[in-house]
């Protein structure tokens, strides 16, 4: 204990010695004092952006795809859970959370330059975005539909007989994930043409 006391005394001095303006005893406790507050800034902002009003913000998305959403069971359903854009498209682990966010910030460029700015532009790109948004799904295991729906508390018996083999054994050896039959779950297909299995 004693040889930590001449550290901790010298370690004080140092903390109170004037640098040119403010000691650094100040500028670490200013600077832990900004941090706390940036962290928080960037926190709310981070779930402001995370909300459906923001993603239908856009008309882009509020005359397309959301219009589209409302005549599915994620939008209405004898249950009453909803799911919302950032549901669907957004992890809800932090880090996943963040890399998602730095993904989808190419599409502000998309809306700077108008890339689906009218219905017939949408059109044009369905497919692309659709696919794009697939291979996204399909290689984080399709994480975001597994935040509500997990294998482990799927009864079969009230599934179909369809989907309860493939529940069953497909997805349940790890040789599928819920986006390799689920494409159309909540949004309109675009054109399928050419794709293996439709």
């Amino acid at each position: 204990m004693k040889s930590i006391l001449p550290f901790l005394k010298r370690y004080w001095a140092v903390l109170r010695r004037p640098s040119v303006h403010y000691s650094l005893g100040a500028l670490v406790l200013g600077g832990f004092i900004a941090g706390i507050v940036f962290w928080g800034g960037f926190n709310t902002a981070l779930e402001a952006t995370n909300t459906e009003a923001f993603c239908i913000s856009c008309h882009e998305m509020e005359d397309n795809v959301y219009v589209e959403i409302k005549d599915t069971i994620h939008y209405s359903n004898r249950s009453g859970v909803r799911a919302t854009c950032p549901d669907c498209h957004v992890p809800h682990e932090w880090t996943d959370k963040i890399a998602r966010k730095m993904q989808a910030s190419k599409e502000v460029w998309g809306k700077i330059f108008g890339t689906i700015s009218t219905r017939e532009k949408f059109l044009d790109k369905r497919r692309e975005l659709a696919e794009h948004e697939w291979a996204r799904l399909k290689a984080n295991d399709s994480l975001e539909c597994r935040n509500c729906h997990d294998f482990d508390y799927m009864d079969f018996t009230r599934q179909s007989p369809r989907a309860a083999k493939f529940h069953s054994t497909a997805l349940a050896s790890g040789e599928a994930t819920c986006i390799d039959c689920h494409k159309g779950i909540a949004h309109k297909l675009p054109d399928m043409h050419g794709v293996p299995g439709w």
